[in-house]
């Protein structure tokens, strides 16, 4: 770590500061940036709603999910599904690696696939539930929400660097190679029809394109 990254008070256990140093591998600086506010925001959220860290939470494991939370968006995360499940099975190997056990990569795996499913993540556990609301904080929060200095002392260490246009060509270039990855009424999805001016099919005409037939006069007896 850092002397300046010292500083933000993150975990200090050998498992996190391997996965910091991954991330850091794998990630262009603005997202990895992005994801150690999301840590720090997910932590403050936390205590805003009475979540202490390791009384309420087990904080190592916000953390691994918060600085792996976007791992599908590098070159060696990027497989052949959303990213977000694409990122969550890359955590998940790099921690069996680690010898992490099934428990605890499981609530990894979650807080990863979920993080852009905030309404979903709430009703988990609380680690995945503030990587949830931290990311989302970091892209659509704001300074105001925060204690008066605490952004500019995280943002001297952590600057944006553009986060929010970085990641959203980052989702979108991905999908453009590789359009399954962006199916229709997902966030990529969404982001790719933004970018290109695209549609998407109707329920009707998904449902005509079935084969079952939904649609038609039903036959009498």
């Amino acid at each position: 770590m850092s002397a300046d990254q010292s500083e933000l008070a993150l975990p200090a256990t050998d498992l996190a500061q391997a996965a910091l140093r991954r991330a850091r591998t794998l990630l262009p600086v603005a997202i990895f940036n992005h994801s150690l506010r999301t840590y720090l925001y997910g932590r403050l959220l936390g205590e805003h709603c009475g979540l202490r860290p390791d009384r309420d939470y087990d904080d190592e494991l916000l953390f691994l999910g918060c600085v792996l939370h976007d791992s599908g968006l590098s070159d060696e995360g990027d497989g052949d599904q959303r990213f977000e499940l694409d990122g969550a099975d890359l955590a998940v190997r790099f921690l069996a690696d680690q010898g992490v056990p099934p428990d605890r990569t499981d609530v990894v795996w979650d807080a990863v696939a979920l993080h852009t499913d905030r309404e979903i993540a709430q009703r988990k556990r609380p680690e995945i539930a503030l990587v949830a609301l931290g990311a989302g904080f970091d892209l659509g929060g704001g300074p105001a929400a925060l204690p008066d200095g605490y952004a500019d002392h995280v943002h001297r260490t952590l600057p944006r660097l553009r986060a929010a246009a970085v990641l959203h060509d980052s989702i979108v270039g991905q999908a453009l190679k590789k359009p399954h990855k962006a199916p229709p009424f997902t966030m990529a999805g969404e982001l790719v029809r933004q970018a290109t001016g695209g549609t998407w099919p109707a329920w009707e005409q998904l449902a005509r394109s079935s084969g079952w037939n939904d649609y038609d006069e039903p036959t009498s007896a």
